[in-house]
């Protein structure tokens, strides 16, 4: 790897930087490791500089630990410090440029996968996808979850002026106390999550580089929140909806039985027959009963309109896809445009 461009002697990129080359370059460098979204259009605007506080808070206080249960990463951002960076100011100073040029030098720091051919790529990860006939969950399901979390693409597909071919990459800044920390990362096709950075290089080459694996990693999440978050023996792996709307009977894997056709796979058609219903922010309750009402968050924008029922599908995939997201109201959001995408194929 070269000694990045911007680490000139005296030169400090910031919002009002006109080395648009230097600022492409910077780019780059923070999306291959892990702190930007792209694109690579050499304008140091709010997106780079949020990759660059992010940065440089993980200089300061990242030491490979992960509070989740994902594991420590192969390496302490902390370490790359040196005593370089002393506040997060969102400037890349040469003391920033120089740590961001030890971690491209160490090979031990991970660096994100991109393709030669990110369109035939994304291409080819769907054809195989689609494949997985074997899979314990409903195809339509799969792929509406997998149009949410990346648009069914693997890699980035740049537009006109841009070169961001890396895979596919959300941030997450959930920590109020701490603005500038990137939470959690979700990486390709199925936004494979981790909350420790960087990866290791086999979550790399496995997860994070190819999509069937990453996939098959969200077959296994829904699958799971499925069998064991939905109608669980305890509050915690309850889904609320589906207890106020049918109550603690035995899961419903499909309306149609194994060996059927339709089984499992009919879901289209299921979403036409269930009726459909307006969301209102701020006005609608989660359920019938509930104190809690769809609200716009930053992820999502809580009024919806034309959404399948889902106490009337006669299956419980519409919880388990909620529960898939988690809580609260972002999961119900979620939830919402899930089954929006499966209603209109």
């Amino acid at each position: 790897m070269s000694t990045p461009g911007y680490l000139a002697a005296g030169l400090v990129l910031s919002p009002s930087s006109v080395f648009s080359a230097l600022v492409r370059e910077l780019q780059q460098d923070l999306r291959c490791l892990g702190y930007d979204k792209g694109p690579f259009d050499g304008i140091f605007g709010p997106g780079t500089t949020q990759a660059v506080e992010a940065l440089q808070f993980d200089l300061l206080n990242n030491n490979g630990a992960s509070s989740a249960s994902d594991g420590s990463a192969p390496v302490a951002v902390q370490s790359y410090n040196g005593g370089r960076v002393t506040a997060v100011t969102g400037l890349v100073d040469q003391g920033t440029a120089a740590a961001i040029a030890a971690m491209l030098a160490d090979a031990a720091f991970p660096r994100l996968p991109s393709s030669a051919n990110p369109a035939s790529d994304n291409l080819a990860a769907l054809t195989a996808i689609g494949q997985l006939q074997a899979a314990p969950v409903p195809m339509p399901f799969l792929m509406a979850i997998l149009e949410q979390e990346s648009g069914c693409r693997h890699y980035h597909v740049p537009a006109t002026g841009d070169s961001d071919t890396y895979v596919t990459t959300g941030l997450d800044r959930n920590d109020a106390a701490h603005p500038y920390a990137i939470t959690s990362r979700g990486f390709g096709i199925g936004q494979y999550t981790l909350f420790h950075h960087p990866p290791t290089a086999s979550e790399v080459a496995g997860v994070i580089a190819d999509p069937v694996k990453n996939v098959s990693q969200t077959v296994l999440g829904l699958s799971d929140k499925f069998n064991q978050f939905v109608n669980g023996a305890t509050a915690d792996t309850q889904a609320d909806d589906r207890i106020a709307e049918v109550g603690t009977g035995p899961l419903r894997t499909c309306r149609y039985p194994a060996g059927d056709p339709k089984h499992m796979s009919d879901c289209a058609q299921c979403m036409s027959g269930a009726g459909q219903t307006n969301i209102v922010g701020g006005v609608t309750p989660f359920y019938a009963g509930s104190p809690d009402t769809y609200a716009r968050t930053q992820y999502h924008q809580g009024s919806y309109t034309d959404v399948p029922v889902r106490a009337n599908l006669l299956c419980d995939w519409a919880y388990a896809v909620r529960r898939y997201n988690g809580s609260g109201v972002n999961s119900y959001d979620y939830q919402a445009e899930v089954l929006q995408r499966i209603g209109s194929q």
